[in-house]
């Protein structure tokens, strides 16, 4: 089964997208800043990363995005956020990030899996 990288600072976020993941057969690895993230990224190779856009600073994910991108690892990057609630903007996959998908949090079990499954099986 698929292996997924979840990066994101907010452990209830983790564990709930781990939770879920996890109960239809997807191996999961974890970090909470992007650093680890991108360390993981690195020695895992996951088939598919869970990025959320704000941590320790506002905008983490989205340079973490564009490193990985840089490096030409082209990995499908799901992106979580709530920054359009908190500012006001909308966000759309290869604006201004290059990341395959958004997902406003929070997101449903359904929905995840959802977006998991179609973005693992695209191509």
């Amino acid at each position: 089964m698929a292996l997924i990288a979840v990066i994101d600072d907010d452990p209830d976020i983790i564990e709930a997208s781990s939770l879920v993941l996890k109960s239809k057969g997807y191996h999961v690895v974890t970090a909470t800043n992007p650093d680890d993230g991108y360390k993981i990224i690195q020695e895992k190779k996951p088939d598919l990363i869970i990025l959320d856009v704000m941590m320790d600073e506002p905008d983490d994910g989205f340079f973490l995005a564009q490193k990985l991108r840089r490096e030409k690892i082209k990995t499908p990057i799901l992106m979580y956020t709530s920054v359009s609630k908190t500012i006001g903007m909308e966000f759309g996959a290869g604006e201004m990030v290059p990341v395959d998908d958004f997902v406003e949090k929070p997101i449903s079990p359904d929905e995840l899996l959802s977006k998991v499954h179609f973005l693992l099986n695209k191509e």
